[in-house]
């Protein structure tokens, strides 16, 4: 048996092996100790090995899904060995083999699956500076494809798609890759796009890919190629559900680098965690597959204005006589019918699957009627999709149970009725009992002993049971199958052969049950590929449904894209920051345009700067998913980037401090920013010394207002950079107000017109817990440095450039030039001391040091 376990293991060296025996999948050596480590089992020992006792680890059969949830989440893989040969004809150990390798990008089955989060399998090819990505979502056949360019793209779509399992090829060395949680180097050869082209054509039944758009992307097709070769050998099937490659363009959506996804907290928090969130507060989806959809939508915001106002019709629609409450009631009782549909496509759909997918179908015709009352082309094209299955409805119906069991293997789920042979094989197991009762009351007549009773189990079939005591009684024709403490078993020869009788239509029936189930599932997949389109008619439905109800309950507007270049927002609101606050917002309103390309804003810390620069960022994100926006009213151009350079943080993983990494986020801003793009910068410089950081804030402030011309938010707390306006008139100061009342900082959070002229920072840090002494200390500091300002207003007023801040104050050392002569530097070299009496040398030092 270990000879047969290792060879399993040398094809699967990189994974832990489940070795089916009997009631438990064993692990063993290495695996063994891994597993029991991971989840907490004991380790145990078997046989010996050289020597040496053999370590030993297993879990129950019936409940190993628990155990590969937690396995998989570690990023682990693990190949699942089963029997494949009959116990009753093998000779030595049954034969086993690899039926299925589950890995953290490879999930269908439901328990190992976060309903509301897609799990994602990548691969990566690189050529240069280019990079192909294609990602598959094997729960639901969902498979895309792009092309990209730059370390700093590839970090963004890493950022938006965050698989659960990466494959690239072994000659890629970049550490964004190579050193993500399961990710997987495969050889160069399985990334050959000629290679890739077959295997898909062939998946596809398609002569060549031109019709899915991605013809021409050679890196993306041999990434494609490798990641559909891969799940065919983890799932040893075929995958009929993945029916097309798509092509992601770049240029569709909204671009949104890692930076800006992560300071935005779209569905992750700062901390890590899911809460306060874009997503947490606008998921109200009545389905999984509607929420995972979301989440995709809020990740990749389009720039195709037909697509985004067709949803906005179809949202006005929804809430017009809250046409959404009726919708979302006929929602609910359809299940997660992509994933079940995978599962029906790879032959592991459970009993309860079915059991939701008639409760699904049979909520459609409902459904639709409902849609029927809202005046929206999108919602009847997706009505349309959304099609009825009367007679998958009616089969599911006939042939499954109400409340069926998990699973198949011990029959019970296909309903009476159904088949007629099936029917007649249980009608000879029920019928059984009854027989069992006749026996048993003719043989205590027959014997007279009152206590023998008839019975059966699994491992000794059917026996007549005696006690002890009166065992002796037993007629000459008994034959004794079983001894226990306080009884003895026998068997009859009529017992025997009704038992023969019973078990074989028991097993009959079963096998027959098994069979019928299969043909259900065949039935099913004649359906496949309008089944999938329904649910995903079902899934955008949703998220429409779920963004009338936010827009009513939240108080959103329908944004008005336009061909002007503008972005006008009329009491703006930040939708997380609003529903975590116990006090009312307070709105602010926004105006850029081409005469006002850029807003500097400041103002005192704590005052709301950055909730007023992210909520202008949000409602452009909500804008170009379709979704109405937190304002009374909204009008933009469309953009095509989005980026945001928000608070500090270092990268101590890649060596880069805090400011690095300010300006590595700033160079990408500065280096990839257009005319339409919108982009929010923070403190820019704070990172450095006051000269430095205010000469970068002044020369990226320039270059973003009059090379880029970018719509901009530009904060700061240098108070010298509100002078910029005069120098660029689509430049405006605007500010964050704030008051002293009784020793206490009061903000006002609304937006106004012109510069600030406090930055109430002690203030602030009074409220932060600074002891007193250091505040006094801090205030004396200020007003002595305030005295020796030249300036009016306590600040430097640059009128030219920042080289002229520069010169109100000591000048910088600057490490880099050549220090200036000094007179002392001077004698000394032209000193001869060879020549010098001590007494001279002596008064020499003496004369250097006064000059000194």
């Amino acid at each position: 048996m270990m000879t047969q376990y290792l060879a399993i293991k040398a094809e699967h060296p990189r994974d832990l092996v489940f070795y089916r025996m009997g009631d438990f999948y064993e692990l063993f050596y290495d695996d063994a100790k891994r597993a029991a480590d991971v989840l907490d089992i004991t380790l145990t020992a078997r046989g010996k090995s050289n020597g040496e006792p053999i370590p030993m680890a297993g879990v129950p059969y019936h409940a190993a899904e628990g155990y590969l949830a937690r396995l998989v989440k570690a990023g682990i893989s693990v190949a699942i060995a089963e029997q494949i040969g009959d116990p009753a004809t093998s000779k030595g150990p049954v034969d086993r083999a690899v039926v299925r390798v589950v890995t953290p990008g490879t999930l269908s089955d439901e328990a190992l699956l976060d309903e509301r989060t897609d799990k994602l399998l990548l691969a990566v090819s690189q050529r240069g500076e280019q990079y192909g990505i294609a990602h598959l979502d094997l729960s639901s056949g969902r498979f895309r494809v792009l092309e990209l360019s730059g370390d700093e793209a590839l970090s963004g779509e890493l950022q938006r798609l965050a698989p659960a399992e990466t494959l690239y090829c072994d000659t890629i060395g970049h550490t964004a890759i190579t050193s993500r949680p399961g990710s997987r180097a495969q050889p160069e050869w399985e990334f050959d796009s000629e290679s890739a082209r077959r295997a898909l054509n062939a998946q596809f039944q398609t002569h060549d890919l031109q019709g899915f758009g991605c013809d021409g992307l050679d890196l993306a097709i041999g990434a494609a190629g490798c990641l559909l070769q891969y799940v065919k050998d983890t799932q040893r099937s075929s995958l009929p559900h993945i029916r097309s490659l798509s092509h992601e363009s770049r240029e569709a959506s909204v671009i949104l680098d890692a930076a800006t996804r992560r300071n935005l907290e779209i569905d992750v928090n700062m901390a890590g965690g899911d809460s306060n969130t874009i997503y947490s507060v606008l998921d109200k989806c009545v389905t999984a597959m509607g929420s995972r959809l979301l989440r995709r939508w809020l990740h990749r915001p389009l720039t195709d204005i037909a697509t985004l106002e067709a949803r906005q019709d179809a949202i006005g629609a929804l809430c017009t006589n809250y046409h959404y409450e009726p919708v979302r009631a006929s929602l609910k009782p359809i299940g997660d019918m992509e994933r079940i549909l995978t599962r029906v496509a790879l032959r592991s759909a459970r009993p309860r699957d079915l059991s939701r997918l008639l409760s699904s179908l049979a909520a459609l015709p409902p459904l639709r009627a409902e849609l029927g009352h809202c005046e929206a082309r999108r919602l009847d094209e997706l009505g349309t999709l959304a099609n009825d299955y009367p007679n998958l409805v009616e089969l599911l119906h006939r042939a499954i149970i109400d409340n069926p069991p998990v699973v198949i293997r011990e029959g019970g789920v296909i309903a009476d009725g159904y088949d007629e042979e099936l029917d007649e094989l249980r009608k000879l197991s029920t019928g059984a009992a009854d027989y069992l009762l006749e026996i048993e009351r003719r043989e205590r007549e027959a014997t007279g002993i009152s206590t023998l009773k008839v019975g059966y189990n699994r491992v000794h079939g059917y026996y007549i049971e005696i006690g002890r005591a009166q065992s002796e009684k037993a007629p000459t024709e008994y034959i004794r199958r079983q001894t226990l403490k306080n009884a003895e078993r026998f068997i009859t020869p009529e017992l025997k052969a009704f038992e023969d009788k019973a078990l074989s239509s028991k097993s009959r029936a079963l096998a027959r049950e098994k069979a019928l189930y299969d043909a259900l599932l065949e039935t099913l997949n004649e359906h496949l590929a309008a089944l999938q389109d329904t649910a995903a008619a079902v899934s955008e439905i949703d998220v429409l449904t779920c963004l009338a109800e936010r827009a009513d309950n939240l108080g959103l507007c329908r944004p008005q894209f336009c061909e002007e270049t503008v972005f006008e927002v009329s009491q703006g609101r930040h939708l997380v920051v609003e529903q975590v606050l116990e006090e009312p917002f307070i709105a602010n309103d926004t105006l850029l345009d081409a005469s006002r390309r850029m807003l500097l804003i400041t103002g005192p810390n704590m005052g709301g700067k950055s909730t007023y620069m992210r909520q202008n960022a949000v409602i452009a994100l909500l804008a170009h998913i379709g979704s109405y926006v937190p304002a009374s009213a909204t009008k933009l151009a469309p953009l095509d980037r989005i980026f945001t350079r928000i608070g500090s943080s270092d990268d101590l993983a890649s060596g880069r401090s805090t400011f690095m990494v300010e300006m590595t986020e700033t160079a990408n801003i500065l280096h990839n920013a257009t005319p339409r793009s919108l982009v929010l910068m923070d403190e820019v410089g704070r990172g450095t010394s006051t000269f430095d950081g205010l000469s970068l804030a002044w020369a990226a402030a320039v270059e973003l207002a009059q090379k880029v011309q970018a719509f901009t938010l530009f904060a700061t707390h240098y108070f010298e950079l509100t002078a910029l306006p005069e120098l660029c008139p689509t430049m405006a100061n605007v500010h964050l107000d704030a008051t002293e009342h009784q020793d206490h900082v009061v903000f006002l959070h609304h937006i106004q017109e012109g510069p600030a002229n406090r930055s109430f920072g002690l203030q602030v840090a009074k409220l932060a817990g600074i002891p007193t002494p250091v505040l006094q200390a801090a205030s004396e500091k200020l007003q002595e440095l305030e005295d020796a300002r030249p300036a009016e207003g306590g600040s430097v007023v640059v009128t030219a450039t920042a080289a002229q801040a520069k010169k109100t104050a000591s000048p910088q050392v600057d490490l880099f030039s050549a220090p200036a002569p000094h007179p002392v530097v001077d004698e000394l070299e032209a000193l001869d001391v060879d020549n010098l009496s001590p007494r001279q040398a002596l008064e020499t030092l003496y004369a250097l040091k006064g000059k000194l």
